[in-house]
């Protein structure tokens, strides 16, 4: 019974949806962007073989709806046996070499190499994985067809197919999307809910009243959230500048509104201006308008080197809009981040162009990743020409944001989409580990603006299109932290790159969508114009904050 069972199960796979899932099993196995332990390449791997099965499915069924010559039921049988060996075979090998793929990528990010990569684990999770994917497509088909059959009482035989597949195709997305995607949906929400209030005994609430959160504050401590607590109470203080300086410094001014400031974004960015008028952020040489990351976060390598450079003269000011991770801010509220972006560049470029140009800050832009593109939407450039902001820094920006590609599409001929030249450089430039914005005969304008960017950060660089085509910052020259190994294929290099985009910031520091303070310092100093470091000073400050 149970042998009958399995000789049924074996004969209803189709062989070209073998061989081609094969294919597609063994090419997830090459590296990307990222390395992959053997649970993440287990899963990758059985979602590959699974698309290559359902692409040859569906070529076989293409080619029997066209009436074209079949052979034999022995010779299919025969074919498949030989066929499921060559498989076998082919994913012994690839399994075998995935170690050495996998150790590319971690030489490219100076990380230790691993002895294996665990090639039975990930055959068994592709497996499973696999045939967990299967399962719910013959169920779907089932449906399908159960479907189908009803309605062909009534209705001629296509015209219930197709209204069985429309039928099947909606009732699978409702589950998905009323079941499974609202209740994980609202386990998220309530968790990063959760996470945002809560209240750590190792940040304590100011004393100084120039200090958002504290007592004399406009904005109470226990509303700041998570992260805009982490915010305020950390940063290098004015004792820490001197230290290091050698001189007098002033206490860097820090303000962060929350989501429980206030209901709307106009609201929390106006509560914004007001605090930061009131901790005397006009009063200062540099004004840096934030937006953060989904969560809230605002990255401290971003936020530290900035404010050594500049001795503490410097004021920040940000607007939580979400406390979801940014995928998650994406997929659900893709447009609220420019919302909150736009009220709170509004309210302070609203002040600061009534305040004598003489006597107001120089003001800046900052965000990273999901930050970037928010604040990249923040204003128009045709809205501020008349009194322009001074620049800004944008560090890893998202696929989306919209200026990022355009700019990066028109670069100027021969310069890599990774680390791309624009025009004169007079406007924007690009740099990376590497510090590339020392462009030879370059001025800048009296706006700058600098992408802060890994070539091995997928969060970047994931394109759509590599789904059929081979990406632009595959070619040669490559990023110095992308593997030499790396190779395009279609669907199966789109699949690993989403993969990539999920794990973005689980590299070391440095490499894929985790930015390092050392790589900030060049960009502050070019987009901020610092004036009075040594090369000497500045190697200082890199190792300092390297350590730190």
């Amino acid at each position: 019974m149970v042998r009958n069972w399995i000789v049924r199960f074996w004969l209803s796979f189709s062989t070209t949806g073998l061989l081609l899932g094969t294919l597609f099993f063994a090419a997830s196995l090459t590296p990307t962007l990222l390395p992959r332990n053997y649970l993440t390449q287990g899963v990758l791997s059985g979602c590959s073989l699974a698309v290559g099965y359902g692409i040859g499915v569906f070529l076989h069924w293409l080619w029997e709806y066209m009436e074209l010559p079949e052979p034999k039921a022995r010779i299919r049988r025969n074919t498949k046996l030989v066929a499921a060996l060559a498989c076998a075979v082919v994913g012994i090998v690839f399994l075998w070499r995935a170690t050495g793929w996998q150790n590319s990528v971690r030489e490219v990010m100076s990380m230790e190499p691993v002895d294996s990569a665990h090639p039975l684990e990930v055959g068994l999770i592709a497996l499973a994985t696999f045939l967990v994917l299967i399962a719910l497509a013959r169920l779907f088909r089932l449906t399908l067809v159960y479907i189908s059959e009803k309605l062909n009482r009534f209705v001629p035989r296509r015209v219930s197919y197709v209204i069985g597949s429309t039928i099947a195709i909606l009732l699978f997305w409702s589950i998905a999307d009323g079941i499974l995607f609202r209740y994980a949906l609202r386990a998220a929400d309530s968790s990063f809910r959760t996470l945002d209030a809560l209240l750590e005994p190792t940040t304590q609430q100011p004393s100084d009243p120039t200090k958002t959160g504290s007592a004399a504050s406009l904005v109470r401590w226990d509303e700041l959230g998570r992260r805009g607590r982490e915010f305020v109470a950390t940063g290098p203080t004015r004792a820490e500048l001197n230290a290091f300086l050698g001189r007098e410094a002033l206490e860097p001014v820090r303000v962060y509104v929350g989501l429980q400031s206030a209901e709307t974004p106009q609201e929390r960015a106006k509560l914004a201006l007001e605090e930061i008028k009131r901790t005397g952020g006009f009063e200062r040489s540099v004004l840096l308008v934030i937006m953060p990351t989904g969560t809230g976060w605002i990255d401290p390598a971003a936020m530290n080197p900035v404010e050594y450079l500049h001795a503490g003269d410097i004021a920040s000011v940000a607007i939580q809009y979400s406390y979801l991770a940014s995928w998650l801010s994406l997929l659900v509220e893709p447009g609220y981040g420019g919302e909150a972006a736009r009220a709170l560049f509004s309210e302070v470029y609203g002040y600061w162009t009534t305040l004598p140009k003489d006597q107001r800050p120089r003001l800046y832009l900052y965000g990273l990743s999901l930050g970037a593109l928010s604040s990249e939407l923040s204003t128009e450039l045709f809205e501020v020409l008349g009194d322009p902001y001074h620049g800004a820094l944008w560090s890893g920006p998202p696929f989306q944001s919209s200026g990022w590609r355009s700019i990066t599409n028109r670069r100027n001929p021969g310069s890599p989409e990774w680390l791309p030249r624009f025009r004169d450089g007079s406007f924007v430039r690009f740099t990376s580990q590497e510090n590339a914005l020392d462009i030879p005969d370059a001025k800048w304008g009296p706006l700058r603006i600098v992408y802060l960017q890994y070539a091995s950060d997928p969060i970047t660089f994931f394109d759509y299109h590599s789904f059929y085509r081979e990406p632009d910052w595959m070619k040669a020259p490559r990023g110095p932290d992308v593997s030499p190994e790396l190779r395009w294929y279609p669907v199966v290099t789109f699949l690993q790159l989403a993969l990539d985009m999920a794990m973005g910031t689980t590299t070391p520091m440095g490499y894929g969508h985790v930015y390092a303070p050392e790589h900030h310092v060049d960009a502050w100093m070019e987009v901020t114009d610092v004036q009075g470091w040594t090369p000497e000073d500045v190697e200082r400050l890199r190792r300092k904050l390297e350590t730190r």
